[in-house]
């Protein structure tokens, strides 16, 4: 096992959830460190019932450490991550820094778990959007190839951080009592209303967001052909990232082999019955590590083709399980080093 554990990052809001699913999942350890900005040093987290004080960041602090769960802003993590390495620490890197680079390896453990066994020091963990698509089309890949996607997303405010939060609250608020709001995160308002932008423009009209999935989802799978034409939105939901997905694939899938494959897959739950009007919901799906599958049924436009409704919980499997289920597979497969 990792002697000595980290949390870099562990005052925000994705850091909490790592230092409760560390505790709840019992990872194994002797002794563990939480790292934060110079602002948040100082602050008390209590982990196994004992009080902790959170050090502040910077290249010493790794000296001790084995391993490292980061969930920072890009600059930060393009600043910290060689310093752990320097010193001999893995690093498993929420942020999107290190995504795309050839040395790094891009992983959801359900699905490209080796992967991470030829680790050169940091293990990069995908965007929240590309990690549930993925892992919903991981079953259908393996059984027929998929050659084309297409999803449009449904992303809530809490994937903007804490100040998407108190504009969707505070927004709706005021837009309730006729009253004005100043938006933080967004550039339009977010209560009532659907963004469709996330992230900055980038190639041939799509925005970095959609970028983000079409390059993700050719790393984790190891292939540049598959077709990704991705939409994403930004709409007025607290938490829990939904996407309306479309797949074709090189050989037939039925509804009912689908739904199979779905529910034998690790880490998915089918909740599947239009006509009792039970399918996945964002309020339904929060606080759980599962991506969710429903409204499972034939592409009317294609022989091969497959829709579905996906959700999954952003600030769970899309960020910190993901990547404490990194760190478990590590210690599971015996790379720790």
């Amino acid at each position: 096992m990792f002697e000595t554990i980290a949390i870099v990052g562990a005052t925000g809001a994705v850091g909490g959830i790592i230092r409760k699913l560390l505790e709840e999942r019992k990872f194994p350890h002797q002794r563990i460190k939480f790292l934060a900005s110079k602002r948040s040093a100082g602050t008390k987290l209590t982990f196994g019932g004992a009080e902790h004080t959170v050090e502040e960041l910077t290249p010493e602090v790794f000296a001790d450490i084995d391993l490292a769960i980061g969930s920072t802003p890009d600059d930060i993590a393009k600043e910290f991550v060689p310093w752990a390495k320097q010193h001999g620490c893995v690093v498993v890197d929420e942020s999107g820094y290190w995504r795309m680079d050839p040395n790094v390896p891009l992983v959801v453990p359900e699905v490209n778990p080796d992967a991470a066994l030829a680790h050169k020091g940091v293990i990069a963990s995908p965007n929240c959007s590309t990690t549930q698509m993925v892992l919903a089309m991981k079953p259908l890949h393996d059984a027929g190839r998929i050659r084309r996607v297409v999803v449009s997303t449904y992303q809530a405010t809490s994937g903007a951080g804490v100040a998407g939060q108190r504009d969707l609250e505070s927004g709706t608020r005021a837009a309730l009592d006729g009253a004005k709001h100043d938006y933080e995160a967004f550039a339009h308002p977010i209560a009532f209303n659907c963004i469709p932008q996330i992230g900055s423009a980038k190639h041939m009209g799509y925005t970095s967001e959609e970028m983000k999935m079409v390059h993700e989802t050719h790393k984790i799978f190891g292939d540049e052909s598959i077709r990704v034409c991705p939409t994403c939105v930004r709409v007025p939901v607290s938490n829990c990232h939904s996407e309306s997905i479309l797949v074709e694939t090189e050989h037939k899938i039925s509804v009912d082999e689908a739904r199979a494959l779905f529910a034998g897959t690790p880490g998915v739950k089918v909740v599947d019955d239009l006509g009792a009007g039970q399918y996945p919901m964002p309020l339904d799906c929060d606080g759980d590590d599962h991506t969710f599958i429903g409204r499972i049924r034939e592409d009317l436009s294609s022989d091969h083709g497959l829709a579905f409704w996906c959700v999954s919980d952003n600030l769970r499997k899309g960020a910190a399980t993901n990547a404490v289920q990194i760190a478990e597979l590590l210690v599971e497969r015996g790379a720790t080093v």
